[in-house]
């Protein structure tokens, strides 16, 4: 009993030396890469203002429907309830006002706030660990000079023992570790460049990474692509058929500047979101940057690869005889597709009128599950790049749930040449999100 009790009290020891071991924070400075929109030698805020945009902080807290800047409470629904993002305006009472660097520093890099709670990983300290204490100020220091807004954070909808926030300590024990960017000697500036941007800011894993049963990054499979909030993520390694391993320089930058590359893709949802309020306003370098390390990610298949076929049979078969002589194609779906959809789309999936309407080629047609063609179905398109917008209308609330399944399986089927997976009950779920 004795020998027992010492095993389990070595154990315990042991135990609690990894576990803080692995907790303990990396307080090191750290060094940023050159980024030619934030040159090392430029003002402060200057500098605060572009990183804060390549970080995407304007996304996630503010309200895309006529939220105050800043001031959080973007619902985050997640399968174990919902996040909602918190007020970083400088107001002193409900937003950051009142924190000191060190405290917004630890933060945002260790997930930890100024009254010592640890915050939830919607907020990406597990990638923005890695910037620099130079560039974080810097982003604090843009913060300050924005507008103070008087809002109180919106509570957090979250069951036991979700709502425990005492319980992320252990969480990032096992999926986070502390740490900075340490460049690549071996690796050009530019790719190193691109490796912080796309990596310590932008944060892509986040999004195109899958999860683990904990909700961690699987890290070995990373960028593979993941399906989160109902859209899909896609698969950004340099695989050739999965992946962007067979896009061109040029089309990667035109997606990453535009949010739409010919034969490929229109950015929609949360992609979209990055490109309206991030990606787009990268300078020309940078974007170079970042295409130059995406080249470099290990090629990976991913859960439920896509392959695409560009020139599907019944796209072709339509554009060259009657529109819309799809043989076996679903009478619904067609219906609904020549009522609404094809006056902008077209029937050979060249798009009218703007480019970002093209359907031939992209992963989201060729997707049999068909989630991200759902969810532009039910939520539209709106997005501003540049001086123009980009908009296709919400259908939600004027098909059913049994319309919207057709129509998806239709468009997969007919611009994708796959059998759709959509299902009415699948809908429903996707609307309730």
């Amino acid at each position: 009993m004795k020998r027992v009790l010492i095993i389990l009290l070595v154990l315990i020891v042991v135990g609690a030396a990894v576990f803080l071991w692995r907790t303990r924070p990396d307080t090191a400075d750290g060094t940023a890469p050159a980024i030619v929109g934030a040159p090392s030698g430029a003002d402060a805020v200057a500098r605060g203002a572009y990183l804060a945009r390549a970080a995407d902080c304007v996304a996630c807290h503010t309200v895309a429907e006529g939220g105050k800047p800043f001031a959080g409470g973007v619902a985050f629904k997640l399968p174990f309830g919902t996040i909602y993002s918190s007020n970083i305006t400088a107001d002193p009472e409900t937003g950051i006002g009142t924190w000191t660097d060190d405290e917004f520093v630890r933060a945002v890099r260790e997930g930890i706030r100024n009254d010592g709670k640890h915050l939830y990983p919607a907020f990406p300290y597990t990638s923005y660990t890695e910037l620099s204490r130079a560039d974080v100020l810097a982003i604090k220091a843009w913060l300050f000079t924005q507008p103070k807004v008087h809002q109180e954070n919106r509570p957090n909808d979250l069951g036991f023992p979700y709502n425990q926030r005492w319980a992320m300590a252990f969480w990032n024990a096992a999926f986070f570790r502390s740490h900075r960017f340490e460049p690549d000697p071996a690796r050009p500036p530019a790719w190193n460049a691109g490796a912080y941007l796309a990596g310590a800011l932008g944060h892509c894993g986040e999004c195109h990474t899958p999860r683990n049963v904990g909700f961690g990054m699987k890290q070995g499979d990373a960028l593979a692509g993941e399906v989160l909030q109902g859209w899909r993520a896609y698969n950004i390694t340099s695989d050739g058929v999965h992946g962007v391993g067979q896009w061109s320089d040029d089309a990667l930058a035109q997606y990453l500047r535009t949010g739409h590359a010919d034969g490929h893709a229109s950015a929609s949802g949360p992609m979209g979101e990055a490109v309206a309020h991030s990606l787009q306003f990268l300078t020309p370098e940078d974007t170079a940057a970042l295409v130059s390390w995406l080249r470099t990610v290990p090629a990976r298949e991913g859960k439920d690869p896509i392959v695409v076929d560009p020139r599907a049979q019944a796209m072709v078969a339509s554009s060259e005889a009657a529109p819309g002589a799809d043989a076996g194609a679903n009478a619904m779906g067609l219906h609904l597709f020549e009522g609404a959809c094809a006056s902008c789309h077209q029937w050979n999936g060249a798009g009218q009128q703007t480019r970002y309407a093209s359907l031939a080629g992209t992963r989201g047609v060729n997707d049999p599950k068909g989630a991200n063609v759902t969810q532009a179905i039910l939520q539209g398109v709106k997005m501003r790049i540049g001086e123009s917008d980009v908009y296709m209308p919400a259908f939600g609330h004027a098909y059913s749930d049994a319309e919207v399944a057709a129509l998806a399986n239709y468009v997969i089927g007919h611009f994708g040449g796959k059998q759709g997976q959509v299902t009415p009950e699948e809908v429903a779920r996707r609307r309730a999100m």
